[in-house]
């Protein structure tokens, strides 16, 4: 029988968040094993354990994963958040190509300089609103279902309700003009396991802080 899932990244959400949510949507209960320093890193490459040199890494039915889409789709076939043929998966990954695109700019906002930040957070407001939240508003409105892909819960409802957190923490506003996506957070945040992971003291992580980034940047030995 295997072992638990164990999470190898730093302690902050990062690359690894998503990975997160997407578990615990699915009921499969982890570990994380934190790396703290620099050393701890170095580690795991020279015990060859993270084939591209890099984190976030997942121990998960004796693999060593990395990349994070792979990770991804991993755990959502195998617990069947995927769709149920190749179209359904098809636009599960088309929908979640997009929510990364945004995604990819708030996890990065808390790394740039203050004096970007008013900028970043103007452009993150922009596409929000008038991009990719009328985008998925428009599939939803479209067939009338509760879920984005098949009228079944996918990963690509779980990744949005992530998003919808995310760009809530930074501006908790922009979903104000879109209601069906109001209701698509409400309803997957009302799934048993979805709500426990919403919980305070729960494997979630706090958005990043200053002492969170510094950590980070030591760790990978940023500037």
């Amino acid at each position: 029988m295997p072992g638990k899932v164990k999470l190898h990244y730093f302690n902050g959400r990062g690359r690894m968040e998503s990975i997160r949510w997407l578990l615990a949507a699915a009921g499969v209960e982890f570990e994380e094993k934190y790396i703290t320093s620099p050393e701890d890193l170095d580690k795991l490459r020279n015990d060859g354990r993270l084939m591209f040199q890099q984190v976030p890494m997942v121990e998960i039915d004796g693999m060593d994963l990395v990349q994070t889409r792979a990770i991804l789709n991993y755990i959502a076939s195998k617990h069947n958040l995927y769709g149920k043929d190749l179209k359904e998966r098809a636009l599960i990954d088309m929908y979640i190509e997009g929510m990364a695109d945004l995604n990819e700019m708030i996890i990065i906002f808390p790394w740039h300089p203050p004096e970007e930040k008013a900028a970043k957070l103007a452009l993150i407001k922009e596409k929000t609103t008038n991009r990719y939240f009328p985008a998925f508003e428009k599939v939803l409105k479209s067939h009338g279902q509760d879920y984005l892909v098949g009228n079944r819960l996918s990963r690509a409802d779980i990744h949005l309700v992530e998003l919808i957190y995310n760009v809530e923490e930074l501006h908790p506003g922009l979903t104000t003009n879109f209601p069906l996506l109001k209701a698509l957070k409400t309803r997957i945040s009302n799934l048993p396991t979805v709500k426990k992971f919403l919980q305070p003291g729960s494997q979630r992580k706090p958005p990043l802080d200053a002492k969170c980034l510094e950590a980070a940047k030591r760790i990978f030995r940023l500037p």
